[in-house]
């Protein structure tokens, strides 16, 4: 039932898709093709006169050249030309002409335009060549004698034309030069020219009033007496000072009949071409549904992660490589699945990370301002005393304060600086090997002063204790600011102790400092490793630091992977560090 159901549909959509192309076609070569070729002939015609008139009257072409750009233009047209006044009387040389000369010298022009429209044909197979012997039977131009209208043609004894009843002359003499239509031009419209000048012309007032504008005209003219449908190209020019016109006509009536034609045409072709189109559409249905409903069931087997069963369609094109790597793409799903969830749940994780730092970043800001907040208003105030002249017995203690405040501000800064590089992972460790109770009690006898002004001892004890790998400057920071801290939060008369233990099983170092003093909340003892946190709420500038020596101590064992801790005791407070290598 679904092979039936996808064959008709792809069968019904293909079938409309074609036949509705193909009536689209018909119905614009049927209802819109007439109008657009006129249109398109109009507008071709229409350049083309605009361009000869334009060369014409810019330039000074003599007869010859002139006939030259005519005989050009009808040849790109297939529409007839001449050069008239405001009466239709033409100005210039007839484009299809014999030059004569008698025997007397004289040279006589012999107008052929309408002479080729009936005997076209006729007069080709003359084959008239400058130098032939000719005699023109016609009459004469009333207004230039120079011009004659042949009637009779004779070369060597053969003629080509017929014998007016009156007004006929003879002439004979030599041809200086001749000009005729080339080969399929002989009856393009010439007769037609002349029959649209004597309805034309003399010109109606509204029509010449916009010509002597400057406005081309395109007119629509049907013969009266075949009804034929034609276009009338007047072209206006001055030349000499004078206002003369460019008339062509071009016959629109092949169009219409060429249509009409098309249209039987397309009458028969329609019948075949509906044929054919069912019977293609009918085998690109087949030809695609059929590995398409295979495909379909390997599908459905692939739901159920059937894979046993699957067979890929033995074919050499697209659809057989979609099989196969439907094979491949089912039996990896499960794997793509598993590593999209870790994906996911590593997105949420940086995320999350992402937003704490930024709230870190900006706690971190607001208690930087907070810290120097204090020492600068000290050092502005004290400042300003030194300003105001102070009494002289004050000047050296007010100096001190601003050393000593001063100090404190570069201490600040400089934590913040190395917080900042050790943050951004700007920090390439040099490591070496070291024993970590020598480092230790090298710190404690620099620390002699402090521990002696808080009233406390240090002891350092060390166990087993075994070489550790790590950068001597860095780990020299953590315990320094392990031992301040130690000291700063101890009470008087009470011993530091520091134990430094290596298990001889794995080889691992342990680091731990112990205090007597106040233990710290069990809800705050994730809380010390950020930056300027402080147990105290007071955040006294006489028992506290910068708060960022933990920070800085957490940023360091991150580096090396070492891991740390802090706990309470009994006493007070211990803090833990495990090396490894």
């Amino acid at each position: 039932m679904r092979k039936r159901g996808i064959t008709i549909k792809l069968f019904a959509v293909t079938a409309l898709f074609f036949l509705a192309f193909y009536a689209m076609i018909m119905i614009f070569q049927l209802v819109f093709f007439d109008s657009f070729y006129q249109q398109y002939k109009t507008k071709e015609a229409a350049e083309h006169l605009n361009s000869l008139a334009q060369g014409y009257e810019e330039n000074s072409w003599n007869a010859e050249e002139l006939t030259k750009h005519t005989l050009s233009y009808m040849q790109e047209t297939k529409s007839p030309l001449t050069i008239v006044d405001a009466e239709g009387y033409q100005l210039v040389q007839d484009p299809f002409h014999i030059m004569l000369e008698t025997e007397d010298g004289d040279v006589l022009e012999v107008a052929l335009s309408l002479f080729v429209t009936d005997y076209g044909n006729y007069l080709n197979a003359l084959n008239i060549r400058k130098g032939d012997t000719l005699e023109i039977n016609g009459e004469s131009d009333l207004s230039v004698t120079s011009v004659i209208y042949p009637s009779v043609i004779t070369k060597d004894e053969e003629s080509v034309g017929e014998h007016l009843e009156e007004n006929e002359i003879t002439i004979q003499g030599k041809v200086k030069s001749v000009s005729l239509p080339q080969a399929g031009m002989s009856n393009r419209g010439l007769g037609l020219l002349y029959d649209a000048l004597l309805e034309w012309f003399p010109l109606e007032e509204d029509l010449l009033k916009q010509l002597n504008n400057g406005e081309s005209l395109q007119l629509n003219w049907v013969e009266p007496w075949t009804g034929k449908h034609n276009l009338v190209l007047i072209e206006p020019i001055k030349k000499d000072g004078e206002m003369q016109y460019m008339f062509s006509v071009t016959s629109l009536q092949e169009t219409k009949d060429t249509n009409e034609a098309l249209r039987v045409f397309y009458l028969y072709i329609g019948i075949a071409g509906i044929f054919l189109i069912l019977l293609l559409s009918l085998f690109y249905s087949r030809l695609v549904s059929s590995p398409l409903i295979k495909l379909n069931e390997m599908a459905k087997k692939m739901v159920h992660l059937d894979f046993s069963s699957v067979k890929p369609i033995k074919q050499k094109d697209e659809l057989g490589s979609l099989s196969n790597n439907m094979l491949i793409m089912a039996q990896n799903l499960d794997i793509a699945l598993e590593d999209l969830k870790r994906a996911n749940e590593k997105l949420k994780q940086d995320m999350e990370k992402r937003k704490q730092m930024e709230k870190a970043q900006r706690e971190f800001f607001e208690h930087a301002s907070h810290e120097l907040k204090t020492p600068l208003s000290i050092v502005k105030s004290f400042a300003e005393g030194l300003q105001d002249g102070i009494s002289p017995d004050k000047h050296d203690h007010y100096i001190n304060v601003i050393i000593e405040e001063s100090d404190k501000m570069q201490v600040l800064i400089g934590d913040m600086l190395d917080l900042a590089k050790l943050e951004n992972g700007a920090i390439k460790l040099r490591k070496s090997s070291f024993m970590l109770s020598e480092m230790i009690e090298d710190l404690s006898d620099k620390m002699y002063c402090m521990a002696k002004e808080k009233q406390v001892s240090i002891e350092v004890m060390p166990r087993n204790e075994m070489p550790i790998t790590a950068d001597y400057e860095w780990m020299e920071r953590v315990m320094r600011n392990l031992l301040v801290n130690a000291v700063r939060h101890s009470e008087a008369d009470s011993v530091i102790t520091i134990r430094i233990e290596t298990d001889l099983d794995t080889a691992r170092s342990v680091f731990m400092i112990d205090n007597k003093g106040n233990q710290i909340p069990e809800e705050q003892l994730d809380k010390i490793w950020n930056r300027f946190y402080r147990t105290e709420t007071s955040r006294s500038r006489m028992t506290g630091g910068t708060g960022l020596g933990l920070a800085i101590v957490q940023q360091i064992l991150d580096l090396h992977d070492f891991s740390y801790g802090v706990e309470n005791t009994s006493e007070g407070v211990r803090f833990i560090v495990k090396f490894y290598k």
